[in-house]
């Protein structure tokens, strides 16, 4: 069995508690959370126990589960990764880009498991177009939310971009060639909505919005690659494709259309989407990481990249944030 423990049982902390008891194979020790009201109802709803400090809680693991705001990350992967457990911690990767490095030389010096939870990776929609040979030449993303004052301790690149940012990189076989980027501060001190075009030298252009106070909500990334464009919605957990029809696809929607280049058949294509809980996926895939001895499914360098990403969109918003 391996042993877990979890660090942070607040809004998501809550839901990571409920996968580690669903997940086969693993023993949920107990957790740590300074904050006494909360601790309080976590003991009694999920009659695990609470710790008293972080060191008894790592040192009774195999392995923890950051769930803490993300200016404790650092301080909490530093001290489980120098006992020798393996980490598994929410985005983004740290607070700053020095202590992102670092906990990146100490995982290669230490060769524990590190897993970093951008969970957008394991979103049905996404898991749904697996298979699909992706070369994007355009990608246009909106991710909107309304208005929360959790997770306000950073920035919406921090907060909500970065999971697009990570998924870009996953998907864009190539090196970042160009960032220009806009925010605008409104309910906070640092960028509340935010507008960034990334260009790759492969000729790859993106483009992102994202927002916390937006009226509505949105989470969605449309993939537009020579001969098909994808749609991939990740509040609403569906995927459309649409492309010129290949004589094999018997099983999909088709039209003609005209074009200046003669008649082309289109056909329109929604795949299946698998029933999976995001969370459980990814806290499995870190379980599966460790017992196989294999590579993470968003490793550290993943985390690091992303937030690298993040960092340099923030500094050319820079002073042209407008704080109202």
């Amino acid at each position: 069995m391996l042993r877990i423990g979890v660090f942070g049982v607040g809004h998501l902390g809550k839901f990571h508690l409920n996968n580690w008891k669903e997940i086969p194979g693993v023993e949920l020790v107990g957790f740590y959370d300074p904050d006494d009201k909360t601790a309080n109802e976590v003991s009694e709803k999920y009659q695990i126990p609470r710790f008293s400090d972080p060191d008894s809680l790592m040192d009774d693991c195999d392995a923890i589960d950051v769930v803490a705001p993300t200016n404790f990350h650092f301080d909490l992967c530093e001290k489980a990764i120098k006992k020798g457990k393996h980490v598994f911690v929410e985005k983004p990767l740290a607070h700053t880009m020095e202590e992102a490095r670092q906990l990146v030389k100490l995982t290669a010096e230490s060769g524990i498991k590190f897993q970093v939870g951008h969970v957008e990776r394991f979103n049905p929609a996404f898991l749904s177009i697996k298979d699909i040979p992706l070369n994007p030449m355009f990608i246009e993303v909106h991710r909107l939310a309304q208005f929360n004052p959790r997770g306000t301790e950073v920035s919406v690149i921090l907060d909500l971009m970065i999971h697009d940012i990570d998924i870009i990189l996953s998907i864009v076989k190539s090196d970042i060639k160009n960032i220009s980027a806009s925010g605008v501060g409104v309910m906070t001190e640092t960028p509340d909505i935010a507008n960034v075009r990334i260009e790759f030298h492969n000729g790859c252009v993106a483009n992102l919005t994202s927002s916390r106070i937006s009226m509505k909500k949105m989470r969605k990334i449309r993939l537009f690659q020579k001969d098909s464009y994808i749609g991939i919605d990740f509040l609403n957990k569906k995927t459309e494709i649409i492309k010129l029809k290949e004589p094999q696809d018997s099983n999909v929607f088709a039209f003609d259309i005209e074009t200046p280049n003669g008649k082309k058949t289109i056909a329109m294509a929604s795949p299946v989407i698998p029933e999976v809980n995001a969370i459980k996926e990814e806290l499995t895939a870190f379980k599966n990481a460790i017992v196989n001895n294999t590579r993470t499914a968003v490793s550290e360098m993943d985390g690091l990249m992303a937030m690298d990403v993040a960092h340099q969109i923030l500094e050319k918003i820079g002073n042209n944030v407008i704080m109202q």
